[in-house]
């Protein structure tokens, strides 16, 4: 049975492909709409709803496991960080 944040950042991973194309399309309209690229076109509208689609899956989660999945994560990812970092300094 695959992993629930495995499921969870896949979907995390389709928003932020939307967002990002939604993005560039609208820098490639035109120079008058850079100031508000996040203002205009839907983007905003597009991530208030991939959120509220996502909040009724997010009072089903088990938040303990999910927690301590993500600490082992960063911990994992500052010491990866660590190991690159003393090797890039030798």
């Amino acid at each position: 049975m695959p992993s629930l944040t495995a499921d969870v950042l896949a979907v995390f991973a389709l928003i932020c492909a939307m967002a990002a194309a939604q993005m560039i399309r609208l820098r490639r309209s035109g120079p008058a709409r850079r100031g508000q690229v996040i203002f205009n076109g839907g983007v905003l509208l597009a991530l208030g709803l991939a959120i509220a689609c996502a909040l009724p899956i997010l009072s089903h989660l088990p938040w303990t496991e999910l927690a301590e999945e993500a600490s082992e994560q960063a911990i994992a990812a500052i010491q990866l960080l660590h190991v690159a970092y003393v090797i890039l300094t030798l």
